[in-house]
């Protein structure tokens, strides 16, 4: 009897050679040498690793160090641990991450500024080199399983798209796992989300989070890695997307905190001072730094103001309180599994200091603002109740960031100053930590971590790693410190630099001197002060410890040598040229400068800077597709709820165009039921005058004839989004158009074919 044989991709010589093989006889077998396959194996008894690192939480923010947003996880492991009240960030996100992953300072990564204001210079490019290799990558080479669940933000822009490269994605920088997002947010109910590099719509079901979800997989992935593997060691990654903008948060975290904020900042500020002195995490003789002038008492408000402001606050500090439950999900999950005891678990709270970027009056859709767009009061007030929903992208007031950042000055970005860059941190590891609930204060910083693990872990940070050669870690390990509380700080100088914001720190001793740049300021405008007339201060940190005392005058010799230090440093490590902020970045062009370009089914998650740039001109976007009576889906959209603009089929087979101009205006242009057969849908922006921002009219056309039409008071300068995408045939994200009540996430095209989608400057 014969038999059928399916062959994929074998050669006719190999399978008859297969097939042969059982009638042969068989050969005596030499002994085969598998040194060179076996799998290195981790140190005897090396403990597993988490590292959780929240976003944008100020150090006054969580209950744990005197904050009004209940933190029940980090309370835990700061009685089973050590909590510090010294650790430093970088004062931003994308620096903050690539230092701690790397053990070096940012700009000598290559990642000196944020990835969304990243420019040619070798420190700020965002580019960051194989010649400074990740604790991840040190990690899997070394017989640890590694994953990496949530925001990333380290991968430079002309990258991120299917079409590569992908060394700097997270799978590509040491991560057997990626599962999150790449931008520097993510709406929380409905993410831009990707896993390892393919994009992925979320799960489905009606009370989604993105911050459950990401613990939900941490520990799918921990169970099943130690099912398969019980005696080798992983290390998890988890780098939530809150508390950053938007404040997305489910509805019964929100009620927990109604009413608690109506006192205002500046009474919310003092009275986090007070509670972090009764708990110890501050010094008794610490001064309460003021308010600067540039922020408005809370006193000056109208009712209305104040009850914005209120209802903003207690969606932040539910926001916080949700997002630290979810931590605490991990922690539960290990101890569940009895791993918890040799679990090393590195909980930093916040990549900088508290956000301002809300601006003065917050908003509940910061992005427009951030551009020159902002919101009315009255248009604020009638959607209040929208706050922390799926339909807002909603950001505090920049005196809540200040607030929270108690008892420091100033906010995230001000690297300057200690509200910029000290964030607290806790460490647990019940197998070699015995001083429970400990404190300690030596000096740290986020590129200590990536050395204190691997001393904790019992491996040398290598010379060489992929045939690459390294190079020099700059941060210290704090091993020393965990059975020590006296122990003398072994890290003693630590530069920073954001914006042309600086400090150096040496030896207790701090210099600083804010640039320009205020950090509620509209992130368009171009930075060109001389950094000669910039003001130094000096600080002696070991007697103020919330840097409330300017010595500069009574010691100019040691300020003076200070900044020749910073120089020193700033030199070693690529930080010169300084440079404010700058609009030009002269780093490639993930559009390549195209003025057309055609997209085809399946083009998904295609940057916004991908994309021929629609802002401040006229374009046109067109589709040829073929339609049947059951027509019904997304053709083309870009951005989200928040700003974008999305072309689709409704269910009774309209073709609809949805624009959303922020908080502005939403526009919908609705034609009539198209005809089954061949179709051609055509938008046309017309831009009304030269400048940036300007309006406009749209147009929506089906087959050359004019459907609807209306016009916008303004457009985006710049984005509708850091973090949404480009899509054909489907909505990735959150929703562009005004879909279906009942439409499937992503509302995919169905019931016909779109032949292609055409997207020109006009």
């Amino acid at each position: 009897m014969g038999r059928t044989i399916r062959t994929i991709g074998i050669s006719a010589c190999a399978l008859a050679t297969m097939l042969a093989a059982p009638a042969m006889a068989a050969a005596p077998a030499a002994a085969a040498d598998t040194s060179a396959i076996q799998q290195k194996k981790a140190p005897a008894g090396a403990p597993n690793i988490v590292l959780v690192l929240l976003d944008d939480v100020g150090f006054g923010a969580a209950s744990t160090f005197g904050g009004p947003a209940a933190t029940t996880a980090l309370d835990a492991l700061a009685r089973d641990g050590l909590r510090y009240n010294r650790f430093h960030t970088t004062a931003i996100c994308s620096p903050t991450r690539a230092s701690l992953l790397t053990g070096r300072n940012p700009h000598a990564a290559g990642i000196g500024a944020v990835m969304n204001s990243a420019d040619s210079r070798p420190g700020y490019s965002g580019f960051q080199g194989k010649d400074t290799a990740t604790v991840a990558e040190i990690l899997r080479q070394n017989g640890y399983n590694t994953a990496a669940f949530g925001k990333w933000h380290q991968t430079p822009d002309w990258e991120i798209s299917q079409a590569g490269p992908f060394d700097r994605w997270p799978t590509g920088e040491g991560f057997e796992k990626f599962y999150g997002f790449q931008g520097g947010e993510t709406d929380q109910f409905e993410p831009t989300l990707y896993d390892g590099t393919t994009p992925v719509l979320r799960k489905p079901g009606k009370n989604y989070h993105l911050s459950e979800d990401l613990a939900d997989r941490s520990i799918e992935w921990m169970r099943s890695q130690h099912a398969v593997a019980p005696d080798k060691p992983f290390f998890l990654y988890l780098a939530t997307g809150g508390i950053h903008a938007p404040i997305q948060v489910p509805e019964p975290w929100i009620e927990k905190y109604r009413g608690k904020f109506d006192q205002g900042w500046d009474k919310l500020r003092e009275e986090i001072f007070a509670r972090q002195k009764k708990l110890g995490v501050i010094p008794a003789n610490t001064k309460l730094t003021p308010r600067p002038e540039s922020l408005p008492a809370w006193s000056t408000l109208t009712p209305d103001q104040k009850k914005l402001a209120s209802r903003l606050m207690e969606s932040y500090a539910a926001f916080l309180a949700h997002t630290d439950a979810q931590v605490g999900r991990v922690a539960q999950a290990l101890k569940d599994s009895g791993q918890f005891d040799n679990t090393i678990f590195i909980y930093i709270v916040g990549d900088n200091g508290a956000s301002a970027e809300g601006g003065l009056t917050g908003s509940l859709n910061y992005m427009g603002a951030l551009q020159g767009l902002p919101e009315s009061e009255e248009g604020k007030m009638a959607r209040i109740d929208k706050i922390g929903a799926a339909d807002s992208y909603a950001h505090v007031n920049s005196a809540w960031a200040w607030a929270n950042n108690a008892p420091f000055q100033w906010t995230k970005t001000v690297a300057s100053h200690l509200g910029g860059t000290r964030n607290p941190m806790v460490i647990s590891w019940p197998k070699r930590i015995t001083d429970k609930g400990g404190l300690r204060s030596q000096f740290g910083h986020v590129n200590d971590i990536m050395p204190t693990i691997l001393e904790a872990v019992g491996i040398q940070a290598p010379a060489e790693v992929n045939g690459v050669a390294q190079k020099p870690v700059n941060g210290t390990s704090l091993v020393y410190s965990f059975t020590d509380a006296k122990a003398p700080e072994r890290h003693k100088t630590q530069y920073f630099e954001v914006f042309g914001h600086r400090a150096i720190y040496h030896d207790g001793w701090m210099a600083s001197a804010f640039h320009t740049r205020l950090p509620w300021g509209i992130g368009m405008k171009v930075d060109n002060k001389p950094f000669e007339s910039d003001t130094w201060e000096l600080y002696d940190l070991r007697a103020d410890f919330s840097q409330a005392n300017n010595l500069a005058a009574k010691d100019p010799k040691r300020l003076d040598d200070m900044k020749a230090l910073f120089m020193q440093e700033a030199a070693a490590n690529q930080v010169l040229p300084l440079r404010g902020q700058s609009i030009v970045s002269g780093l490639p062009d993930p559009s390549h400068g195209a003025k057309r370009a055609t997209y085809y089914p399946g083009s998904i998650s295609v940057p916004e800077k991908a994309v021929p740039t629609m802002t401040n001109r006229s374009w046109g976007l067109s589709s040829e597709i073929e339609t049947t009576d059951a027509s019904q889906g997304v053709i083309a959209t870009i951005g989200g709820t928040a700003a974008g603009w999305s072309l689709y089929i409704d269910a009774q087979r309209r073709p609809v165009f949805t624009y959303r101009l922020f908080d502005i205006k939403t526009v919908d242009l609705v034609g009539e039921p198209l005809a089954p057969g061949k179709n051609v849908l055509r938008v046309n922006f017309d831009y009304a005058g030269k400048g940036f921002g300007k309006g406009g009219q749209l147009s929506l056309l089906v087959n050359d004839k004019q459907a609807a039409t209306d016009s916008l008071p303004a457009t985006p300068m710049a984005f509708f989004s850091i973090n949404e995408t480009f899509d054909v045939g489907l909505d990735t994200g959150s929703a562009a158009g005004r879909y279906p009540e009942n439409a499937p996430i992503g509302y995919a095209f169905t019931g016909g074919t779109i032949g292609r989608v055409d997207v020109e400057q006009r």
